[in-house]
């Protein structure tokens, strides 16, 4: 703790050098990712909160770390001792970061921020509120200047991701994304994002933890496609293959020179919710900006027949290592000698028995009892609970298979379940239910569908404070967009060819936790002289525990789909299992009416 104080003392004294009233640091990197290189961690590294979400700000005499209820313990416990707040969001009396420094501040002061670590978008908001305070906001990089050890840049080499996966060679997909600069009317694009330049390039790495991206960035214009990476990471294979796409090699750095050169007459489009203020600011100011949604993102988020031939054997393989882990963990239940981290242990090892598998595609969280009930909940030495055969047991995660990227939730109870316990599944399960048979018209969002995951809970007084649905991608990202399902309005429409996670949940503090989560695609379903009508294909291949239903409380379409569901899944794995998974599958998949009978 004294290291994150004497780490704050010593910006404190470059800040007062440079004429700097207040710092913002997020827990971001220069690409907008979810997952960073240790190079960037900068928030981590001055307040001492690794959580995946949070911002620290530093004034000349306060710090504050702004997070939200998912983090509110953990960021207790690490910032305790280190001189910095913990500002909790979501809370009546918690200002968010702007209001409070127009408090903390006078007019005439500044606010540094380093320009790599905000998006344009969020950049200009910022600037916008302070102004109104009569506060200036300034690229400054002060972690430059107090950072002194930062961890290099990952330098580990790349590999190919073949054709026979994506459905589609690099050339044909820049060529597509050249057709929609045409049609934006602009000349020049600039990529940040790595899911985006992975999935254009056709290439994977592992600089990040869980997202197999590449460290990289890119610019397309109407006859030149260059990616901008450390030299290191190349070998002859790669260069080789991107040659072959007629992909022009440029150092990581080089980007910001190239930017400069931009002709003047040329039409820069930016995607400004992603692309850093760092690099906008390169651009020469006589260029016409183009600012919107990078045709990139909605490209990569419509997947081929290939892509999906994939994402289907990965369900499979996931279904098979997820079966193995059940019946191990049945097995072992009376024990009272596993743990949350022992079965997110444990079930790594059945996943990586599975051919083509890469990787989890992001931490596991495996909440036992009160901790089902945090929202993103992940164990470590200090909150690890072991599992006794009581109570329920949330199980969220996934996996990275070269064949697709896989998320599902389980919920199952470990003992004898609750009538409240039973009744909140059942709720959950209903809502699952209503979304997963949605028919709905072309041009739909996914803000337009959230209700019927939540109709079941809200005629109850219950709810949950989490999005139901997030885009996934192809051996990429498991949080992929444009696409989701939300309360929040999204602009995007749901399109054949995306996927997206369906997962109602409800959460009862200091007592359990209950989500149910598959993954499901975006199909076309009927069409009538109203139009085309779409709907969802349920991609996850695994069973839903029926010990925690109350059959009453499904109607007999909700019980069909049920029982329709768990007989696609025991067709889909049996044939990978031996006999006796095969019995314990079964069982998991027998007739919900044996409820009844």
């Amino acid at each position: 703790m004294e290291q994150i104080k004497i780490r704050t003392k010593i910006l404190r004294d470059i800040m007062i050098k440079e004429g700097i009233s207040a710092c913002i640091i997020p827990g971001t990197d220069p690409h907008a990712s979810e997952y960073i290189a240790d190079c960037w961690k900068e928030r981590e590294w001055i307040s001492g909160f690794d959580g995946s979400a949070g911002t620290a700000t530093v004034t000349l005499n306060k710090a504050g770390l702004w997070t939200d209820s998912r983090y509110f313990l953990q960021g207790a416990q690490q910032l305790e001792g280190t001189g910095f707040e913990l500002m909790k969001q979501g809370l009546p009396e918690t200002l968010e970061i702007i209001p409070w420094l127009s408090n903390e501040l006078k007019r005439g002061d500044k606010v540094g921020v380093n320009s790599q670590m905000f998006s344009i978008n969020a950049f200009a908001s910022m600037k916008s509120q302070l102004k109104m305070s009569g506060i200036e906001l300034v690229s400054i990089d002060l972690l430059a200047l107090v950072w002194t050890e930062r961890p290099e840049l990952p330098l580990k080499k790349f590999f190919v991701f073949d054709n026979k996966y994506t459905g589609k060679s690099a050339i044909n997909k820049i060529n597509d994304l050249r057709n929609e600069l045409n049609k934006a009317k602009a000349d020049v694009f600039i990529l940040s994002a790595l899911d985006d330049i992975a999935w254009l390039f056709n290439i994977r790495g592992n600089d990040v933890s869980y997202n197999p991206v590449v460290i990289a960035y890119a610019i397309v214009d109407k006859t030149k496609a260059t990616l901008y990476i450390a030299p290191e990471k190349l070998s002859p294979e790669t260069i080789s293959y991107l040659n072959s796409q007629n992909v022009n090699l440029a150092n990581y750095d080089a980007i910001y020179n190239e930017i400069k050169n931009i002709s003047t007459e040329s039409t820069v489009l930016v995607d400004g919710a992603k692309l850093n203020q760092s690099l906008f600011e390169a651009i020469p100011v006589q260029c016409e900006i183009r600012n919107q949604m990078s045709p990139v993102f909605i490209l990569k988020s419509i997947k081929t027949e290939i892509e999906m031939e994939g994402v289907r054997k990965a369900m499979i393989k996931d279904g098979v290592a997820l079966t193995k882990f059940f019946m191990w963990l049945e097995s072992n239940i009376e024990s009272n000698k596993l743990t949350e981290v022992s079965i997110s242990e444990k079930l790594y090892d059945f996943r990586k028995e599975q051919e083509n598998f890469i990787g989890e595609s992001f931490g596991t969280i495996a909440g036992y009892a009160s901790h089902g009930a945090i929202v993103h909940y992940r164990a470590n030495e200090d909150t690890d609970a072991t599992l006794l055969p009581e109570n329920i047991l949330l199980l969220d995660s996934g996996g990275q298979y070269l064949d697709g990227t896989t998320d599902i939730t389980r919920t199952i109870t470990l003992g004898n379940p609750t009538e409240q316990q039973k009744t909140d599944f059942t709720l959950v399960l209903k809502g699952h239910i209503a979304l997963t048979t949605a028919i709905f018209p072309t041009g739909t969002r996914g803000s337009q569908l959230d209700i019927l995951a939540r109709k079941a809970m809200w005629d109850s007084g219950l709810n949950y404070g989490h999005g139901t649905g997030h885009g996934v991608g192809h051996f990429l990202n498991v949080h992929e967009g444009p696409q989701s399902i939300r309360m929040d309005e999204n602009p995007t429409v749901l399109q054949p060819g995306m996927i997206i996670s369906n997962e109602p949940g409800m959460y009862r503090a200091n007592e359990y936790g209950i989500r149910t989560e598959n993954l499901v695609q975006v199909i076309p379903t009927i069409k009538t002289e109203f139009g085309q009508f779409l709907g969802f294909e349920t991609l996850t291949i695994f069973p839903i525990d029926r010990e925690l239903i109350d059959i009453m409380l499904l109607d007999e379409n909700e019980q069909n789909w049920l029982d329709e569901y768990h007989e696609k899944v025991y067709d889909a794995l049996s044939a990978f299992l031996n006999n006796e998974e095969q019995t314990w599958l079964k069982n998991k998949c027998r007739s919900i009416y044996d409820l009844i009978f």
